[in-house]
């Protein structure tokens, strides 16, 4: 008797996977409410109403709940009794995680220097330009901008050990709501334009030095404003 496979059969070209479409659904929850935190839509302490965040995202329970685990397991949400809410970091912990950013962050941005597409790099310096320029403040470009350059050399460094622990120290560090954000936003194009362009020069130690010089502004201006 000739055998059978119990295997269900494989999509036919152009038909969708049933398979992907539940990990689809968690990875667009995923992003959509890392999204939601990083830009301060969800704020820290903010409680999450699975039902109402479910039909927000046009999703059901089930990818939510998985996004809400890998949020989880990077440190963004926490379980309260049966639900999830915004971790809260405070200046305590923001200020230790940026001293450990303070060590290994200018060592990245010294491996990346060398190691950046000229397209890339350059895309980043303009948009930190435009950032210097700006007329009115916005959050969201603010962010997008320092995730940008940051995330680019982290990326670049050559070393997924580090990359994946400063990561997680950014992350925690976001979560920090820094009072007078406003004010940070010329300093911080200031400096990243200073990394922006040791980088472009692939000088490894302007690199490094712009990083530190840039980790150490934004400890002083914490400690200022906590005052």
């Amino acid at each position: 008797m000739a055998y059978r496979s119990h295997r269900a059969a494989d999509p036919a070209p152009g038909e969708a996977d049933p398979k992907a479409a539940p990990l689809h659904l968690g990875n667009l929850a995923y992003g959509a409410l890392s999204d939601m935190i990083r830009h301060r839509r969800l704020r820290a302490g903010d409680a999450i109403v699975e039902a109402r965040l479910a039909e927000t995202l046009g999703v059901s329970r089930t990818p939510l709940r998985e996004a809400l685990q890998r949020l989880e397991g990077e440190g963004m949400v926490v379980k309260a009794g049966r639900s999830y809410v915004v971790r809260r970091v405070d200046l305590g912990e923001y200020l230790k995680s940026l001293k450990v950013r303070e060590v290994l962050e200018p060592e990245a941005a010294a491996l990346a220097a060398g190691r950046i597409p000229g397209t890339i790099l350059a895309g980043v310096r303009q948009e930190v330009l435009q950032m210097l320029e700006a007329t009115t403040y916005h959050t969201d470009a603010h962010w997008r901008s320092d995730d940008n350059l940051h995330t680019m050399f982290i990326d670049h460094s050559g070393n997924e050990v580090m990359a994946r622990i400063l990561k997680d120290l950014r992350a925690t560090t976001r979560l920090f709501e820094i009072d007078r954000l406003k004010e940070r936003l010329k300093p911080d194009s200031r400096e990243h334009l200073a990394i922006a362009d040791a980088l472009i020069a692939g000088d490894a130690a302007a690199a490094r030095t712009a990083v530190a010089v840039h980790i150490r502004s934004l400890i002083d201006f914490v400690l200022e404003a906590a005052r």
